[in-house]
């Protein structure tokens, strides 16, 4: 038996049961507050309009490659940045700019000679990351 796909199969494993337990209690959280505050779903639609908006934004281009980096490595210059993802200087630094004005990630310059700039995420990128994972391995169709 291919010891690799054995170890694959229990990580898989591993991780469905853990996203199906987190679902179940999502699911009866929302079931709560639903009740509690007595919300309906015509007055979510400013909540819904928010939700889109960070949705349409984390699914440009780069930006949850960049979160995904900065996760993994905890800190990256942007030449590091640049040379991992094959982009364009332009091009990241504009999307760099737009993740530390959505407040994902912190930018911090190092004087020099030679001067540094590195990024790192910020609690609300780390969280993002942290959900996002989960969300998009759900909705590739991994979980059944």
């Amino acid at each position: 038996m291919n010891r690799k796909m054995v170890l694959s199969e229990e990580l898989r494993n591993f991780v469905e049961s853990r996203l199906r337990v987190n679902l179940e209690g999502i699911e009866e959280t929302l079931r709560q507050i639903f009740q509690v505050q007595k919300l309906s779903v015509e007055g979510l639609k400013d909540t819904m309009r928010s939700l889109e908006e960070s949705f349409n934004f984390l699914s440009q281009k780069w930006n949850l490659q960049i979160l995904y980096i900065l996760f993994l490595r905890k800190v990256a210059s942007f030449s590091e940045l640049k040379r991992i993802l094959g982009v364009n200087s332009r091009t990241l630094s504009d999307k760099l700019k737009s993740l530390t004005q959505g407040r994902y990630i912190n930018r911090t310059v190092e004087e020099g000679p030679p001067l540094k700039v590195r990024y790192s995420l910020t609690k609300h990128g780390r969280d993002t990351i942290l959900l996002a994972l989960p969300f998009l391995y759900y909705a590739s169709g991994y979980l059944t």
